[in-house]
């Protein structure tokens, strides 16, 4: 993969929260370094393939540079590529992981039910559509 393309964030397609956090980094990394695709996608089983990761969280994923990050340590670190005030949030980390994790998966669980379920994925603007891999 193309160094270029090294920061990847992979995102449930049909998560209306999940979409809408595509839209949210895409506005706010504005150096545009953070790429996007599916989960499921042949970039996401060329790069994860299953027996290396097993069971992975099913909503946001962020690979950067080799490593995959999972759960908060995911948002936590893409708050780093986004324009101020975000990466103040990065400051999260202080509190234990299992604390901020527990929080994540508790809306991980209940996004369809809060935010609802698209049909399809969502299908990316042609001015975006560069950063969006298959």
């Amino acid at each position: 993969m193309p160094p270029e393309k090294s920061k990847i964030v992979f995102f449930d397609g049909v998560c209306h929260l999940c979409m809408g956090s595509v839209q949210f980094l895409l506005k706010q990394n504005q150096k545009e370094n953070l790429y996007f695709s599916a989960i499921g996608s042949e970039t996401f089983n060329s790069l994860l393939p299953k027996e290396s990761y097993g069971n992975l969280p099913d909503s946001i994923l962020y690979w950067m540079e080799g490593k995959l990050y999972l759960e908060s340590d995911a948002i936590l670190q893409l708050t780093r590529e986004l324009v101020f005030p975000w990466p103040l949030f990065y400051g999260f980390w202080i509190f234990p992981r299992f604390l901020r994790n527990s929080i994540y998966r508790h809306i991980a669980k209940h996004r369809y039910d809060w935010f609802g379920k698209a049909e399809a994925c969502m299908v990316p603007s042609p001015n975006i559509q560069k950063r969006f891999l298959n």
